[in-house]
């Protein structure tokens, strides 16, 4: 198993192969799987309020409802068994999404510690004028057994939000955390448009990965994507594995490494 190591495959594929990642291995999991929204298109441009602005639509977010059920179990037994028996997982959703996700950690025997509200403080709008503006995602967390780990006094540390009299304060499961943008924001060299669809912001890894792992510990991200999670725990001294399917995303992960 090589440590600091993106795969570029199939999450499934490397996922199962042992001579890549050992079993019971992992301490903590972050994982932004597909949330199969992508389809109709929908877009909007010039607007006053949000700016160009459209969905993700992308080949590797398209499944039928079926193929998604047995995808998503599927991948969440594969990270079961490499978690080790205190590993804790993360699972990135929408609320198209999050009830296959929390069917399938239950299915394979993994227990639901808290669901994390990411409040967008800048949400996009609502363009459609026929439902409310949608301006939250969620953060599954589960355990593997017993003793998970769990840094609560840096967790309050982190909290931006404090007791009257400035002392720090638990952290709550609701985040308030602005969609990416500014300098965080990786984009297109070419197109200057977003490089990836769903860069998480790096708060909310910080959050996670200091939160839910030590030094050296060993953390995972199956869909890597824009490469948050191996760019933050790189940060903060913890080893990483990350898997990607997407070769133009591999670039991006490489350079935000290496910078």
């Amino acid at each position: 198993m090589q440590l600091n190591q993106i795969y570029q495959g199939d999450c499934l594929e490397v996922l199962n192969n042992i001579n890549k990642i050992e079993k019971e291995s992992i301490q903590l999991i972050f994982a932004d799987p597909p949330y199969n929204l992508s389809g109709n298109g929908l877009k909007t441009v010039g607007s006053k309020t949000g700016g160009d602005w459209s969905m993700v639509n992308e080949d590797w977010d398209k499944m039928d409802e079926t193929e998604f059920i047995h995808f998503t179990n599927d991948w969440v037994k594969a990270c079961r068994n490499i978690l080790k028996p205190n590993g804790s997982i993360f699972i990135a959703c929408s609320y198209h999404n999050i009830g296959e996700s929390i069917m399938s950690l239950k299915a394979n025997g993994l227990e639901v510690k808290n669901i994390i509200t990411w409040n967008k403080t800048n949400a996009m709008p609502n363009v459609t004028r026929r439902v409310l503006t949608h301006s939250t995602e969620f953060v599954i967390w589960a355990v593997k057994g017993k003793g998970w780990v769990f840094n609560y006094d840096i967790l309050k540390e982190l909290n931006p939000d404090k007791q009257q009299d400035g002392t720090n304060k638990q952290m709550k499961d609701v985040w308030n955390l602005p969609l990416v943008q500014g300098k965080e924001r990786i984009r297109d060299k070419e197109t200057n448009k977003a490089a990836h669809p769903t860069q998480k912001p790096e708060e909310m890894l910080k959050r996670i990965v200091l939160g839910f792992s030590n030094e050296n510990d060993i953390i995972l991200d199956p869909f890597c994507g824009s490469g948050t999670t191996v760019a933050v725990a790189k940060k903060y001294n913890r080893k990483y594995i990350g898997i990607e399917k997407e070769e133009k995303y591999i670039k991006i992960i490489e350079d935000r490494l290496m910078k």
